[in-house]
């Protein structure tokens, strides 16, 4: 089953290219991994602090390969310095 994953992240004005930046080491590292099907992060249209990182991973199993690789515990801290408040993360397993 596939597993998606909604990580929304409000960022401080002034810190938006900064964690741009930092998401995109993230993103091409993330997408080398072997159960990466898809990771990006979306900008919301109307509140450009609202960055959204959208992924999906073959299975639960390249989810936690994923949450435990060098590349994300380096990364998480750092993105996490550019927040307003704590990221809010959904998973989802494909029903249909």
């Amino acid at each position: 089953m596939t597993i998606r994953v909604v990580a929304k992240n409000q960022v401080k004005p002034e810190k938006i290219q900064e964690f741009m930046d930092l998401c995109k080491n993230l993103v091409e590292e993330s997408l080398k991994e072997e159960g990466c099907i898809e990771y990006g992060v979306y900008q919301e249209l109307e509140n450009s602090e609202i960055l959204t990182m959208l992924e999906e991973w073959k299975d639960k199993s390249s989810l936690d390969e994923h949450l435990n690789s060098n590349h994300f515990k380096e990364m998480f801290p750092l993105l996490s310095e550019c927040l307003e408040k704590e990221t809010e993360i959904n998973v989802y397993g494909k029903k249909l």
